[in-house]
């Protein structure tokens, strides 16, 4: 492949991650805080290829004439061989297909073939002292596992996750969280109780209001554990915009 050749794969390739940048679609593969390293890397594949092109005009015809009198010199079987590939091109279609084609978030299927990630966090941040809390799946769980729900208690609690249904049927509100990219996201599960929906579908968003509840269960893929929180009201809402959660650690 050429100079030039290499120059349009560059500035593509920069495109595309500047496009994922400044936009949500990097949420699909990685997390928020990561977004200023993908607007550089964009910028730097760009200023690159940029580069690249100013080097090879500035080369001019002395590199085009020096070039054409050592083809005339070759055998016409070794100019075969020094042809670049058109089927290098194809490495551009996974970059359109990055454009064009976003990925679907992970849902219950994995939440379902992968334990609990839940973990025991350093600390818990201060909640407000009256009304009603809003929390995400993670950090509910934190809290009922491993601080009893000491905080919790005769609070009303919102939580918002998506559906994931065991092979017994149990319903479960989870979240996936990430410690840098999607290819590291593992479940936080919470098991519901209570006034729950009679029909769930899986990946199904809800955002449901409940109480906490000292019952507990293990996860049947990895025996984590994983809380209860009793269900007095369900409602579906719409995919949020990061459908990720950062792995909650308090």
């Amino acid at each position: 492949m050429n100079h030039q050749a290499q120059a349009a794969l560059l500035f593509l390739l920069g495109a595309t991650v500047l496009h994922a940048g400044l936009t949500d679609l990097h949420l699909r593969y990685v997390k928020a805080g990561l977004r200023p390293l993908l607007l550089l890397s964009g910028a730097v594949l760009i200023a690159t290829a940029a580069a690249t092109v100013w080097y090879e005009w500035r080369r001019g015809p002395r590199s085009k004439e020096s070039k054409e009198s050592t083809e005339s010199k070759e055998p016409e079987d070794s100019k075969e061989a020094h042809r670049e590939p058109r089927v290098s091109w194809l490495l551009t279609l996974p970059l359109f297909a990055l454009i064009l084609v976003a990925p679907p978030a992970l849902g219950s299927y994995s939440a379902t073939h992968t334990g609990t990630a839940l973990q025991k966090p350093l600390g818990y941040p201060e909640l407000p002292e009256r009304g009603p809390l809003r929390l995400g799946v993670g950090e509910y769980a934190a809290r009922a596992v491993y601080d009893h729900g000491r905080h919790l208690r005769d609070r009303s609690i919102s939580v918002t996750g998506f559906v994931a249904l065991d092979g017994t049927g149990t319903p479960y509100l989870v979240r996936m969280g990430l410690n840098c990219c999607a290819a590291d996201a593992q479940p936080v599960k919470i098991a519901l109780t209570g006034e729950v929906p009679p029909v769930l579908r899986p990946d199904t968003w809800l955002e449901v209001t409940g109480r906490y509840t000292p019952r507990r269960t293990k996860d049947p893929v990895n025996d984590g554990p994983v809380p209860y929180l009793e269900v007095t009201r369900a409602e579906p809402v719409p995919v949020p915009q990061d459908p990720y959660d950062e792995a909650w650690s308090g």
